[in-house]
């Protein structure tokens, strides 16, 4: 095949240099910026040396059409001749085709089923910089097949970025692929920023820069939003623009009108897309380019059980190369909407959707591959292996998978489906209770939600289905043929029975069937455990269940929002769900009882309970000990009595440690069968706890022999020189003795305990009981603060001893009347 003559074409000679370098090493990196032609001229570089056929892989339909049109067009020829391109429900290649661009997925599913490739030569990884979740499987079991059974297979990665060094590692083994580098022509482009203004939604800030832009520019204004609604909400504010055509650009669109936007017009247009225009893709004619700095990413969130797609900011790089597509064919402009100072505070690089989408359909080709959990494999980023193991627990519950992990047939069946392996059992289950069309109609709107507005699935159906528009007509006529193919492999039929959209969602997510909370509630609790709520105008009535197909929890709230819902009841969710229905006897502590009752739940919703008699004694042992972890020690009956041996034991076991032991709330807690069991196993309520006479319980915790030296080791009440004997304070860390000073006089050390390890510490007290001192250490305060007491108090209390010398005057009660006065 010869190479088409491009007069203007700046990148001969790196053709030239890929193909070498690929006919010397099998593998190589490509780094180029946009508009150098590596996703074009390189595969048609490639396919004119080679006898067999260059595969192209794209992350996204939309550019594996676009780009197979635009090598078609540089040859003369329509798509389908030397160039052909195969997509999910499209494929359009020949007998004479060299060239085939697919998506990564796709490529994917062929792989599995022919790990060889035959009659393939060169694999191209186009954009592998946008780290999308196929590309990367791709890459991985694409390095496997080689290093096993292709080892003459080439593979060539291509990036917009210079982030080559891992790429270049992973494609050479223990010898790093070559990297080639080209410096495309590239035009200036000045950056405005437009903040926004208070209040302003995104859809409005971005209209207006669009207007600064139509008004700043000659030439096309592409405008790049987070998704398919902002788009239609800009297209509304920006409608009645003289002599300027307003065109969408995303990946729900149909083909045709997919082509429109990349065909240059009759007038000046303003081009709105998606992330899809940002590498991929050439918009002819653009000049300027508005970035609302959003892009919307798959996202999930496992706690709650809801997945979908979130809206977030863009990287640095990202934002670099949308900003270079007002570049492409002349100097131009791009206004981003954020502050200057806020560009500094992007990221990078974009995060890799492996690290945060769902890893379901991931786990399924792996297993599919026959490594279950990915090990063995080159990642470019390993799949967290949390992740991995959700997606894992799914596809068990599907049946994909058996307990080892390895696929089942039914999982290869799903597999083949090229749907996410919910949807492919909704798919695959519900065909043979309502028929295929009728399950592919439904699974057609969950796996495109934008193809009905509102949050009523029955009444868009029924929109649908009046209009039939040909992109949602082809996809069920496609799914239902998939169907009605794996039927016929694995020796089953279908019926056609009651139309029922609730029963299809409800076999794609059992976990998000919903029972409403209250008559008239909009919230709904769903078996999942998580709380949703209906939007207001949602059409759905007063439904007592609902079959949630999707729910996105918006930030700062605890609870998800309900964005696709159809109609069910308590009978569809039995069926439905059968595998989540449970019926246990409970026996629980709840607000302050024993509660007996037996309950039959689905998930997390209740639907029957009732009282049973005679319940395992052994479930109520457990409920009671749950009961009493819930309220704490603190619910028993404390006298004096028991806080000061509770206190005694903690200073002693602070103090010289086993065999006294801790009875801390923790503590207590952890060993409550060994001091409380017989009162946890007669008690029924919290009254029956309050009854407990704590004191009596805690002294099963005694030490024995030990035990019989508590009363020397920390006595209760300890004799002073005056033959009181006062109660000793355990309550501090330290122990505490509060005594008269006259009863200490002649004491000359301080007394100390457990063993002589620790000194009390003495509170002396006035004839009035007021402290006046508080001392560790006696000898040192007869010496150093005693003087200082004895001239405070002696006027103060004229009938009471206050000898110069402490030591020399006996310890008395009351007044010195028969002590020695000096």
């Amino acid at each position: 095949m010869k190479l088409p003559e491009l007069p203007d074409l700046p990148v001969r000679g790196f053709l030239d240099r890929i193909v070498e370098t690929l006919a010397e090493r099998d593998t190589a990196v490509l780094v180029a910026p946009p508009g150098t032609g590596k996703t074009t001229l390189v595969p048609l570089a490639l396919a004119a040396g080679t006898s067999g056929r260059v595969l192209v892989a794209e992350p996204r339909r939309l550019a594996a059409r676009a780009a197979a049109g635009r090598m078609a067009a540089l040859l003369g020829e329509s798509v389908g001749e030397t160039v052909g391109y195969s997509v999910r429900g499209d494929r359009r290649v020949g007998k004479r085709t060299l060239v085939e661009v697919v998506t990564s997925g796709l490529l994917v599913r062929r792989l599995q089923g022919d790990p060889e490739l035959a009659g393939v030569d060169v694999v191209v990884l186009d954009e592998c910089h946008e780290r999308h979740l196929d590309a990367d499987l791709l890459l991985a079991l694409l390095l496997d097949a080689r290093a096993g059974l292709r080892p003459d297979l080439r593979v060539l990665a291509t990036s917009a970025t210079v982030a080559a060094e891992r790429l270049s590692d992973l494609l050479g083994g223990n010898d790093a692929a070559p990297v080639i580098q080209v410096h495309g022509r590239t035009y200036p482009v000045d950056t405005t920023y437009v903040p926004v203004l208070p209040r302003e939604r995104v859809e409005a800030q971005v209209a207006r820069a669009t207007r600064q832009a139509l008004a700043g520019t000659e030439g096309d204004v592409l405008v790049f939003l987070p998704g398919a609604a902002e788009i239609r909400r800009t297209t509304a504010l920006l409608d009645n623009i003289d002599g300027v055509d307003v065109v969408p650009l995303h990946g729900r669109l149909s083909a045709a009108a997919q082509d429109t936007a990349l065909r240059p017009g009759s007038r000046r247009r303003v081009v709105l897309s998606t992330a899809v225009a940002e590498s991929s893709l050439t918009v002819p004619g653009v000049r300027a380019v508005v970035d609302s700095g959003l892009a919307r990413v798959p996202r999930i969130d496992r706690g709650r059980g809801l997945s979908g797609l979130a809206t977030v900011r863009v990287s640095a790089a990202v934002a670099e190369q949308r900003a270079g597509r007002a570049g492409r064919e002349a100097p131009g402009r791009v206004w981003r909407c954020w502050p200057e100072y806020e560009h500094g505070t992007l990221s990078a690089y974009p995060v890799p959707e492996i690290r945060t989408a769902d890893l379901t359909r991931l786990a399924l080709e792996l297993a599919c591959w026959g490594t279950a959990d990915g090990q063995g494999l080159a990642w470019w980023d390993a799949p967290p292996s949390g992740g991995l193991a959700a997606g894992r627990e799914v596809l068990r519950a599907l049946g994909a998978v058996n307990e080892d992990g390895a696929v089942t047939d039914r999982g290869r069946r799903i597999a083949t489906v090229g749907l996410h392996p919910r949807l492919a059992r909704a798919l695959l289950d519900a065909a043979a209770e309502v028929g295929a069309h009728a399950a592919a109609e439904v699974v057609a709107i969950l796996d495109d939600d934008t193809l009905i507005s509102g949050a009523d699935l029955g009444a868009g159906l029924r929109v649908l289905r009046r209009d039939r528009p040909a992109r949602w007509r082809q996809e069920v006529e496609r799914l239902a043929r998939s169907v009605e193919s794996s039927n016929r492999s694995n020796g089953s039929g279908g019926s056609d029975g009651p139309d029922d959209p609730a029963f299809v969602v409800a076999l794609a997510y059992p976990e998000r069937l919903a029972r409403q909370r209250g008559p008239g509630s909009t919230s709904y609790l769903m078996v999942g455990g998580t709380a949703v709520t209906l939007p207001p105008g949602s059409g759905t009535g007063d439904a007592r269940w609902l079959a949630v197909g999707v729910a996105t929890r918006d930030p700062g709230r605890s609870d998800g929002m309900i964005r696709l819902a159809a109609a069910a009841d308590e009978q569809l969710a039995r069926r439905a769900a059968s595998n989540l229905l449970t019926t246990v006897d409970e026996v629980d502590w709840v607000d302050g009882d024993v509660v007996v009752r037996r309950v039959e739940r689905l998930g997390a919703i209740l639907l029957s309970e009732k009282p049973i008699r005679d319940p395992d004694p052994e479930l109520l042992s457990a409920a009671v000990h749950r009961g009493f972890r819930e309220v704490g020690p603190d619910v028993l009956h404390w006298n004096s009595g028991a806080i000061s041996l509770r206190q005694r034991l903690a200073f002693l076991h602070h103090a010289l440690g086993a065999p006294w032991p801790p009875v801390d709330d923790e503590s207590l807690l952890a060993a409550a069968d060994r001091w409380l069991g017989p009162e946890l196993a007669t008690a029924r309520r919290r009254a029956d706890l309050e009854r407990v006479d704590a004191g009596q319980a805690l002294r099963r915790l005694l030490p024995w022999p030990g035990a019989a030296r508590m009363d020397e080791l920390a006595p209760e009440r300890l004799e002073v020189p005056s033959g009181s004997h006062p109660r000793v304070d355990y309550s501090t860390e330290s122990p505490i003795l509060a005594v008269k000073v006259q009863e200490v006089l002649g004491w000359t050390d301080t007394p100390r305990l457990a063993d002589g390890r620790v000194p009390i510490v003495l509170h002396l007290l006035s004839p009035a009981r007021r402290p006046v001192a508080v001392t560790a250490d006696l000898a040192s305060f007869w010496r150093t603060g005693w003087p200082q007491v004895r001239a405070d108090l002696r006027g103060r209390y004229p009938k009471h001893a206050w000898p110069q010398d402490p030591t020399t005057v006996p310890a008395h009660r009351g007044t010195a009347r028969n002590a020695r006065r000096d």
